[in-house]
Order: structure tokens, then sequence, then C-alpha cells
């Protein structure tokens, strides 16, 4: 085998860690491992890379009865709109020294290792971003706030909350900043604390969001299922010039209740009444999916799991055929979203992959004695049929 040069490491990060790369966030993206993934209908505009596709709104209206030799009615048509929609732009940046780099000269297995820790970093932490996203409404808001404290705060959910990370501190309804880039720097349950000028005075109206990846001006993420599951603007279109593109509304009004099966048959009734058919699959975070595991118990019923469709393993919600619910850590808590997989496509030029335009995967960092890599991808989350999904919302968990 040919020894490793600066002049190999390029390729070795093109070659070896890309399909690792596209292998593992196939795998491991619970939501989006049933959703099909296309680069169909992307498109490249002055502007940025889009996405087309068409959409039915409206049902043909030209028909009637009428009694022999009566007038016909009114000729009419199907009602479609054409959406055309960006993509939005996912990156991850690995930074390696040159002592680092210099490794790959004089001792291969020495830099193999280190840039085996710092591939599978940055693949980790891509993916659990994405998995968020997935679930997320375009906006990179990671938690609600419900009280004020001394640089701190006390949120509804510190799930996608890390020590280290940086956030911003915006209005809901605008946008607008309070505080920017300000570092967590310990989580206690509920509170979280940040550094930086304790001048900013929070509520109900605030929440915590990703740095940078929001502004009153601009989306940055992907459209995840908390904004295709609802009403109002979806893909350039809104459901108040057009009824029927929306989903069937399930919250209870943010007043707290029980999961049960009744509430679960009306959301997928409200899915069939509404003309979207039957979902494939209930998403559901762990405590809800321990709120249905109870009811089950509760109620003597069959509450091992079962192997469906695409490896998936779950708990069976029967609604005259079998509906898997699975659980997904990465799903907001309080809620069940259940999701029409043929109605939903994640569209990309291409996988992730390491930006090499120029050849090189790697880049010398100007004035540093350093090298980056940087991965990217370019994707959007579509919904031909947002009346094909439902939210069943205001859950106990248990």
């Amino acid at each position: 085998m040919a020894e490793a040069t600066m002049t190999t490491v390029g390729a070795i990060l093109k070659e070896v860690y890309g399909p690792r790369i596209e292998k593992q966030y196939v795998e491991e993206l619970t939501a989006l491992k049933r959703i099909e993934r296309t680069s169909e209908g992307v498109v490249e505009t002055v502007g940025g890379k889009y996405v087309d596709f068409p959409i039915k709104v409206r049902r043909n209206t030209g028909i009637g009865n009428r009694q022999e030799n009566e007038q016909l009615p009114a000729a009419g048509a199907q009602g479609y709109a054409e959406v055309h929609v960006p993509l939005y732009y996912s990156y991850g940046r690995v930074r390696m020294t040159g002592q680092v780099m210099e490794l790959a000269e004089t001792n291969y297995q020495a830099f193999a290792s280190a840039m085996d820790q710092e591939m599978d970093g940055v693949k980790d932490d891509r993916l659990d971003d994405d998995a968020r996203q997935v679930y997320g409404d375009g906006t990179g808001a990671l938690a609600g706030i419900t009280a004020d404290g001394a640089n701190s705060v006390t949120v509804t959910t510190a799930q996608y909350l890390e020590v280290g990370e940086r956030i911003d501190i915006l209005t809901i309804a605008t946008g607008v900043a309070l505080a920017s880039n300000r570092l967590i720097t310990s989580i206690n349950g509920l509170v979280v604390t940040y550094d930086g000028a304790d001048a900013v005075a929070v509520a109900g109206t605030h929440a915590l969001y990703r740095q940078g990846n929001y502004t009153s001006a601009a989306q940055r993420e992907v459209t995840g299922f908390n904004r295709i599951v609802g009403s109002g603007l979806l893909h350039g279109l809104d459901s108040a010039t057009e009824p029927k593109w929306q989903s069937p509304n399930m919250m209870n009004g943010g007043t707290p209740r029980a999961l049960s099966e009744g509430l679960m048959i009306q959301a997928v009734d409200g899915i069939r009444t509404a003309g979207g058919g039957r979902p494939s699959v209930v998403f559901a975070g762990l405590g809800v999916r321990r709120s249905y595991f109870n009811l089950l118990v509760q109620q003597r019923r069959y509450t091992d799991t079962k192997s469906f469709d695409g490896g998936f393993v779950g708990l069976a919600f029967n609604h005259g055929s079998e509906i898997p619910v699975i659980d997904d850590p990465k799903s907001p808590p309080n809620q069940m979203l259940f999701i029409s997989e043929s109605k939903v496509k994640v569209y990309r030029n291409k996988p992730y992959h390491f930006a090499d335009a120029d050849g090189n995967a790697l880049k010398w960092v100007t004035d540093y004695d350093a090298w980056e890599a940087l991965l990217k991808q370019y994707w959007e989350i579509g919904t031909s049929q947002r009346n094909a999904h439902a939210k069943l919302g205001d859950l106990i968990e248990g």
C-alpha cells in the first residue's frame, strides 16, 4: 500500500469518509429513514437552488344532476398550484492543526486515528441537528421560555440544548433579537444559564434559538413536521386562500390531557374526512410512547413491540389496519404526529459530501497552521398533500 501523503489526504476524505457519512445518515435518522429522498424537481436558478413540484388544491366542481334536456353543469377542472421553494444549506466544519496533518507523512496510523475522531464527531453532531430539524418549524427554535432569571431562563424543554451550545434569544412573533450568540454555561433541569451581561428581560413571548439559524428576514433551516403539519403559509401557499392546504387541528388550546385511543382515532378520522386517506406512521417522543404503552396495559391489550416495513420496531395502533407507533427521542414532547409518508419527500441535489470544487477536500486556513474540511448538503422537506397528516397535541407524558 502506498504511503499516505498530504496530496492523498483529500482523496481519503472524499473516498473513504464520504460513503460512510451517507450510510450513517440513512440508517440513523429515525423520522427520515422511511421517507423517500430524491433529487427530482431540484433546479438551480438565479439566487440559489430550488425544488419545484405541483400540488393539487381543488377538485373539479363541474359536476351535477339535471333533468332531460336541461343545460349541463358548467365545466370545471382540477385545481393545481406550483410549489417553488428554496433548498436550505446544512454544514459541518472540521479543523485540524498543521501538526496533525504532518502525521499523514510521518505516522499515518496516528493521523488516521485523529482523523477518525474528527470525522466521526462532525457526522454525529450534524446527524443530531438534522434529527431535530426534521421535527422543527424552520426557525431554529430550541425551547420556549416560562420564566426569567439572572443570566438564566426556565424553559419548556431542555431536549435540544447542550452545555457549550450558542443560542440567540428572539421574539417568537417577529424574530427580533433580544440577545445574540450567548453561550450556555449550565443546564440544571429546565433552568438554562448563559454568559454575557444580563440585560435581557424575557417572557413567554420569547424563545431560545440555535445561534444564527433564524432572523426576522430569512429562514435558514429546513421546513420540519411542526410547520408542515398545521395551517398558514407553507411552500409559498397559504391555507387562508386554499382551505384544503392545512392539516386537521387536534390541539387542546394548551390544556394538558390524557392520551386515549379515542383521540388517536379522531386524528386519523380527521385526515380521512379532509381527504387525506390514512397515515402510514405515528411518531412520538419517549414520554408519549410511554403513555400509549400504559394505555394498552390498562386495557389489558397485547403490548409487545412489532416489526414493521423498513426495519422499524414499535407498538401497533389499529385503525382498520395496523399503523406503527414509532418512538423517536428527537420528537417534541407532548404530541403525536400522524404522517402519510408517501406524501412527504426529502429533496436534495445530492447527499452529504465534502466541498471539493477545486479538487481538494482540505483547505488551508489563511494565516493559521491549520486545515479545514467542509461537510454540506442542500435540502428541504416537502409535502404534496398537507391534509394527509395530523398532529395530536397537549398530551400528558407517561
